[in-house]
């Protein structure tokens, strides 16, 4: 994928659209999404090799596996207050995971609010529980985050959550 391409597709995905929350619209952040990208970096914290590297990996384990990984980076998550309801909201919108097996997960990260979540879908959470989730956010990701390495927490949290994964025979 070449840089322009890549340039182009993330000013695309900047486009806002609206979406219904509680029986009331919001104008949100949720973003087009197209399969081929699996991070979306709207914070910027990644550099454009780390953004790469990351994506590179996710879509290649997608590719082997059917499972897919997004990861996101926002400023905010408003309308929402959770940041967790935003992820699975945001992982249903775009369509993460197979439809027929809900084999995704989004991974959202949002360093001024200090929050970050792993949204699994229902087929998913049968190996990566909320328990465990939560395990890899507390002791792989929040400490590089407290150094100011955000691409290393998700880095490392990533390989924590394809390492359980694989260990597991659920798609």
């Amino acid at each position: 994928m070449n840089f322009k391409f890549l340039l182009s597709s993330i000013l695309l995905l900047t486009c806002v659209l609206s979406c219904k929350v509680n029986d009331r619209d919001y104008s949100t952040v949720f973003q087009v999404n197209t399969p081929s990208l699996a991070v979306i970096d709207s914070s910027q914290i990644f550099s454009i090799s780390e953004n790469y590297e990351l994506a590179n990996k996710l879509v290649k384990y997608g590719e082997k596996t059917t499972r897919q990984i997004a990861v996101v980076t926002v400023d905010s998550i408003s309308p929402y207050d959770d940041i967790q309801k935003y992820g699975s909201d945001l992982g249903n919108y775009w369509g993460v995971g197979q439809k027929d097996i809900d084999n995704g997960l989004i991974i959202v990260f949002s360093k001024p609010l200090r929050k970050v979540a792993i949204s699994t879908g229902y087929g998913t959470e049968k190996v990566l529980t909320d328990s465990i989730c939560k395990q890899i956010i507390d002791s792989v990701m929040i400490p590089k985050f407290k150094e100011d390495k955000y691409y290393e927490g998700i880095d490392l949290g990533v390989d924590a959550l394809i390492k359980i994964w694989d260990n597991s025979n659920i798609p």
